[in-house]
């Protein structure tokens, strides 16, 4: 029988993904607003591991880094609709101990955008040989699931939102629990913790996991926390922690929860954008969380700081990025050791 292993974000990675934006995505128009955003991040990961940059020009992406930087960069030239790494990126699982990225379905949260070359970027990075000799690719184009959509604790308990998984133009005609064996099927995982609750006005993606609860060890969730009754996520918030208070681990222990704080709002052009300190990325030695120019960041990184006591927490300017309704986990995909 078949082992499979799905790893938790702070398993020892190889490298980060980033699939850099340009002149064909939409930030067409504020590149030299958030090109500096994603060059923040990609030196961070640099300095601890590798970087795989996706784009459709390999000298415009080196030109932002130094010698010494580049001894851990890849650039690979494949073209892309936007940005978003996270969600068209491959999951990476190991099967009877051997790498394996699985390649699923992206079709932009649900035909919302575009996404014709998005959903191409994993099959072409293996025809490049960016991946280990090793590493063997298996491929899930039927069935649509987003990086951002799933939480793994690499020891088979997933956490995920229904409402994201059930949403329209996704999976149907299949139901939740189709969803969820498919989920333990093809990951290896044994349970599903299904949040019902929980969402941020702005949010594309009908409600990422990644938006709203992430593990930080096997233990420990941190969690948007909203205390402010005149808040419009008030009610949906307060009742996602209360789901979440009643979650236990596998050995039927409540887990730790470490409440962040409610980012303060943030509109453009009356519209208010999903700024959350919950879409944080754990790299080696280090969790990158976004910042919002506001004195909820330094709160956030207190907190944060008590899940990862062993990891430096960086700050990161990610005003740009939720202008287009992602923030930073959004941008980047992991990869274990042994995959790139």
């Amino acid at each position: 029988m078949t082992r499979t292993i799905f790893p938790a974000e702070w398993y020892p990675q190889s490298g980060v993904q980033l699939t850099w934006p340009h002149a064909g995505t939409d930030w067409f128009d504020m590149l030299d607003e958030v090109i500096p955003c994603y060059v923040a991040i990609a030196k961070e990961i640099l300095k601890r591991e590798k970087l795989l940059v996706v784009c459709p020009d390999g000298d415009d992406v080196l030109r932002h880094f130094n010698k010494e930087e580049r001894k851990n960069l890849l650039v690979a030239v494949v073209r892309s609709n936007d940005t978003w790494a996270r969600d068209h990126g491959a999951l990476s699982v190991f099967r009877d101990g051997k790498p394996v990225i699985l390649d699923f379905g992206f079709n932009a949260w649900g035909l919302k955008f575009a996404a014709n070359y998005d959903n191409q970027i994993t099959g072409g990075l293996y025809a490049q040989d960016i991946f280990q000799p090793q590493v063997q690719y298996r491929c899930h184009l039927n069935f649509i699931l987003e990086g951002g959509s799933i939480e793994s604790d690499g020891k088979g308990t997933l956490l995920a939102t229904s409402e994201c998984h059930t949403s329209p133009n996704r999976n149907q005609p299949m139901e939740l629990d189709d969803i969820e064996q498919y989920l333990k099927t093809t990951l290896g995982a044994e349970r599903v913790l299904w949040l019902n609750h929980g969402y941020l006005e702005g949010d594309d993606t009908d409600h990422h996991i990644d938006t709203l609860a992430r593990f930080c060890n096997e233990h420990t969730i941190a969690y948007v926390q909203c205390t402010n009754r005149d808040d419009e996520h008030f009610d949906e918030l307060q009742a996602m922690e209360k789901e979440l208070r009643s979650f236990v681990t596998a050995e039927g222990k409540h887990y730790t929860l470490i409440p962040l704080p409610m980012a303060d709002a943030v509109y453009s052009e009356g519209y208010r954008l999903p700024a959350t300190y919950a879409n944080f990325l754990i790299i080696n030695g280090a969790v990158l969380m976004p910042c919002y120019g506001t004195p909820r960041d330094e709160m956030a990184k207190q907190q944060l700081q008590k899940a990862f006591t062993d990891r430096t927490i960086v700050g990161i300017d990610c005003r740009p990025l939720i202008r287009q309704h992602g923030s930073l986990h959004c941008t980047a995909m992991q990869y274990p050791q042994g995959f790139l």
